[in-house]
């Protein structure tokens, strides 16, 4: 990380990137190896079209980097400024960032709640470049370190009492979550550290029946539970700021926008 300056990664890894250059320069040794060994224009052909295929997956990833990127086309941001644009809080309180990954969403809140403090908690697990130290680096140049604190948890099994913040966020974590098979309880478990009258804005893949279920479910129980204020915005995807080559099911699609406030508090 350069000194000074906020480093919050991408969402498609340096990781899957390598993994990627490896297996297309495996696919040309494979050719050459195929061409050197039986001089077969449709064994040559088949290993030809393999490396045309890892070759053209490897520039549409690189692409979907530089679209995802803060230093590139920003959508990354675009998303977080999407869920924070609905969030309705005065910012005045403690906000929960459940999944906060290298603190890109939980620092904006930070930002753009300057009264705010804010917790952000994540497992950062194995597969992503983040950290808890990556985290504290970004809040410091971003100069909100001292209103921000990150720690490891588990987004199953939240460390907080009932009741604990005024808001809560969440950007595309919980369909990732191992701990909780069922993804509808993750909601219920960050609710269940909102304060009455509290606000919560949660972003994920709400409109996949394989991740969640009918959704329809779960807005049941929470009217159930007294939930009046319960807002959705389905297809995010389709809302402008996602260019046509990201809609796609290995990439963007099934997004779901979840917004409102819990019941209770002052009138």
């Amino acid at each position: 990380m350069e000194k000074g300056k906020a480093d919050y990664g991408n969402w498609v890894s340096n990781y899957v990137l390598q993994l990627l250059v490896i297996v297309t320069l495996g696919a040309v040794v494979v050719l050459a190896a195929v061409e050197w060994a039986f001089h077969q224009p449709v064994v040559t052909g088949l290993a030809a079209l393999l490396v045309v295929l890892m070759l053209a997956m490897l520039v549409y990833m690189w692409l979907c980097r530089r679209a995802f990127a803060f230093d590139g086309g920003g959508l990354m941001g675009m998303f977080h400024a999407h869920l924070v644009e609905h969030l309705d809080w005065d910012g005045r309180g403690t906000l929960l960032d459940v999944g906060c990954g290298s603190g890109a969403l939980s620092i904006r809140c930070a930002k753009q709640f300057p009264e705010a403090e804010v917790v952000g908690i994540d497992y950062w697990g194995k597969m992503w470049n983040y950290g808890k130290a990556q985290c504290e680096c970004n809040a410091a140049a971003e100069s909100v370190a001292n209103r921000i604190r990150f720690e490891r948890g588990d987004a199953a099994r939240l460390a907080f009492a009932d009741d604990a913040f005024d808001a809560v966020v969440s950007n595309f974590v919980f369909h990732e979550v191992k701990t909780q098979p069922d993804k509808q309880q993750l909601v219920l478990e960050a609710l269940r550290v909102l304060k009455p009258g509290g606000s919560f804005a949660f972003q994920d893949l709400f409109d996949s029946k394989m991740v969640y279920g009918d959704i329809r479910r779960l807005f049941d129980r929470l009217r159930a539970d007294g939930y009046t204020d319960l807002h959705y915005i389905g297809q995010v995807e389709r809302q402008g700021f996602v260019p046509r080559f990201l809609r796609a099911p290995w990439m963007i699609c099934h997004i779901g926008l979840i917004y409102g406030r819990k019941p209770g508090g002052q009138a």
